[in-house]
């Protein structure tokens, strides 16, 4: 692992994940310790009505890591995600969702690619445990569509495991469901991105937040990007 000094900002936003939530915390936190990185982990609670922010108030009573942004209501997740960029004081960012699909164990990998000259890295989900109908066909679609029209051709956009340089994120205006797009955004910038296969998971809780109905916000989305 390169430069141990660099502070990790961890970037969560999370919506009804309360059975999920505390054994992902677990998880990263072991993870960024046994490779001795300084690192900083700020989840958005975009909202939940179940115990979400019970669960996270328990554990940041014992985790000094630990910040909680509570959003008064459901935001969606790149309104979540923007709440969480704007606290962050690592140098470098990393997002993921907070459904235990991805997996930290990825999170060095990324950190030593953002190191070897990249501004940002993208995981690229390679084998993806969802169900086929309703999230890998829209997500196929979209990933051809928003190449085609920006011509930053990647394989997976949807996928929320990815780490940023801080300079490249704080001249980006989010809104709408442009997370998704921040590769193209970054382009504009001049940010050199990297694709990289990162481990998908199946859902071990609670059901998708997502559907075939977010692939008409993309377009959406896609056309003011575009424009």
């Amino acid at each position: 692992m390169h430069d141990k000094n660099n502070h990790i900002s961890i970037v969560i936003p999370v919506f009804n994940e309360s059975e999920s939530i505390s054994l992902l915390i677990k998880e990263i936190i072991k993870i960024m310790n046994e490779y001795e990185l300084i690192f900083e982990l700020i989840i958005i609670n975009d909202g939940s009505k179940d115990k979400t922010l019970e669960v996270l108030k328990r554990l940041s009573s014992e985790l000094n890591e630990l910040t909680i942004i509570d959003l008064r209501k459901n935001y969606g997740q790149t309104a979540a995600m923007a709440a969480g960029f704007d606290y962050a004081k690592g140098d470098i960012i990393i997002t993921l969702d907070g459904d235990l699909q991805n997996d930290p164990k990825d999170i060095p990998n990324l950190i030593n690619t953002i190191h070897d000259g990249y501004d940002l890295v993208c995981g690229w989900r390679f084998n993806r445990k969802d169900k086929l109908i309703n999230r890998r066909i829209p997500s196929v679609i979209a990933n051809k569509l928003i190449g085609k029209v920006t011509g930053i051709n990647l394989h997976d956009y949807g996928c929320s495991l990815k780490a940023f340089k801080k300079e490249i994120i704080k001249d980006i205006k989010l809104y709408g469901e442009l997370h998704r797009f921040l590769p193209v955004l970054a382009n504009i910038e001049g940010a050199q991105i990297k694709e990289v296969k990162v481990n998908h998971r199946e859902r071990k809780y609670g059901k998708s937040k997502y559907g075939i109905d977010r692939t008409f916000r993309v377009l959406m989305d896609l056309l003011t990007v575009w424009f």
